[in-house]
């Protein structure tokens, strides 16, 4: 049975599936929109941004890792997730009802950090669920469930170009990204698993936080995770500098900016789900190098090429690029810590740490030097370094 019709057929797999679809909705609302809003509606500048972005990254690593243990703790994963979503949903409330730049801060800095914490678990239970299937089929599992996150960007961004066009406010993000967080939480109420009667074994875990803490912060493990962050940084720093290098005065506009994102990510899906069947047997991390070298191409010609109808060639080698250096570490970092389902998964919010700090530091020195062209050449090479550095690593 292919990993597909899995994914369908078991009820747990079909739960994280469709709670991965719709935070994968308001992740591509939020996304390419939340450095212009944060540089240009409310005031913050270049600088405030980069501190906005940090801020962010250090709570979502913070939530995601503390929510990781204490899910391996308990093994309440089904409460653990419902108060990430019940942040995301304080933080998207607060600004459709009262939107400003302390509550834009809060949302972006806070709440919507502590809600990635459901990223994490959802790839938790997939990966339990998972054990119940072959061996051979549960890369093909995860890589199905990332590409449902990616899906929705066919369909959402377009249509956010077609409503930027018509002269939607770019704030309209907010209510929009509500409503879909109430079926996240509607989805994690009546399709999650209730927690202690799991058709898999999850026992608590019996450690404490300091121990399950150290096992997370061994030398083996958090170099490969830190040098994995640093590849992933590229794809940070495109979400960072894309809103804001295609401006009229190249040209485009938001729409063009929902366009391309959105295309880049609709062909992210099929090469996601490709990925498993074509690359039995390649190393992972030399899979990863060469997703980072062919993402790394699309990240430092977009600057050059934004005002030329050649940009809209960079989706390609972006799509390809970014499926594999986002689905192929998932399970990486998952067998970096097997028995720790919920520590394992948090792993990649640890990844998206380092990658979200590495790109902070290089959209500050980039518009300090520079400019965003700039950036974008500093994100490539942070993300060449990291691969190769992985590459390396376990080639010894």
């Amino acid at each position: 049975m292919s990993a597909i019709r899995l994914c369908l057929t078991d009820p747990a797999l079909r739960a994280a599936g469709l709670i991965m679809a719709l935070q994968g909705a308001v992740a591509c609302a939020f996304g390419p929109y939340i450095s212009t809003l944060a540089v240009n509606t409310f005031g913050f500048g270049d600088r405030g941004y980069a501190v906005l972005l940090a801020l962010s990254s250090l709570v979502s690593v913070a939530a995601s890792v503390i929510g990781g243990i204490r899910a391996d703790q308990t093994a309440n994963r089904r409460k653990v997730t419902l108060t990430a979503v019940l942040s995301l949903l304080l933080g998207t409330g607060l600004m459709t009802v009262t939107p400003g730049p302390w509550f834009f801060a809060l949302t972006v800095a806070l709440l919507v950090p502590v809600s990635s914490i459901t990223f994490g678990q959802v790839f938790a239970l997939a990966r339990l669920a998972a054990t119940r299937h072959p061996v051979d089929q549960r890369d093909g599992i995860m890589a199905v469930i990332r590409a449902l996150f990616a899906a929705p960007f066919v369909v959402v961004l377009p249509l956010w170009s077609l409503a930027f066009a018509a002269g939607a406010r770019i704030t309209m993000i907010f209510p929009v990204g509500m409503a879909l967080t109430a079926l996240m939480l509607l989805a994690v109420l009546r399709l999650w698993p209730a927690d202690r009667s799991v058709p898999w074994d999850d026992r608590p875990s019996g450690l404490s936080f300091r121990a399950a803490l150290a096992e997370i912060g061994r030398p083996r493990i958090a170099a490969r995770v830190f040098a994995l962050g640093a590849v992933f940084s590229a794809s940070t720093v495109y979400m960072a500098i894309i809103s804001l290098i295609m401006v009229p005065a190249v040209g485009r506009g938001t729409a063009d900016v929902a366009l391309y994102v959105g295309l880049v990510a609709g062909l992210e899906v099929p090469f996601m789900l490709l990925i498993p069947s074509l690359t039995r047997g390649i190393p992972r991390t030399r899979l990863i190098f060469a997703g980072a070298a062919l993402y790394s191409l699309h990240v430092a010609l977009l600057p050059v090429l934004a005002g030329s109808p050649f940009v809209w060639l960079l989706v390609l080698p972006g799509a390809i690029g970014g499926a594999v250096t986002l689905t192929v570490p998932i399970a990486y970092l998952q067998d970096l810590l097997a028995d720790r389902p919920g520590a394992g998964a948090s792993l990649m919010a640890v990844q998206r740490l380092a990658g979200d700090v590495t790109a902070a530091t290089c959209f500050a020195l980039g518009t300090t030097l520079a400019g965003y062209g700039a950036v974008a050449l500093l994100g490539v090479a942070a993300s060449l370094i990291g691969a190769t550095a992985l590459w390396v690593a376990d080639r010894r």
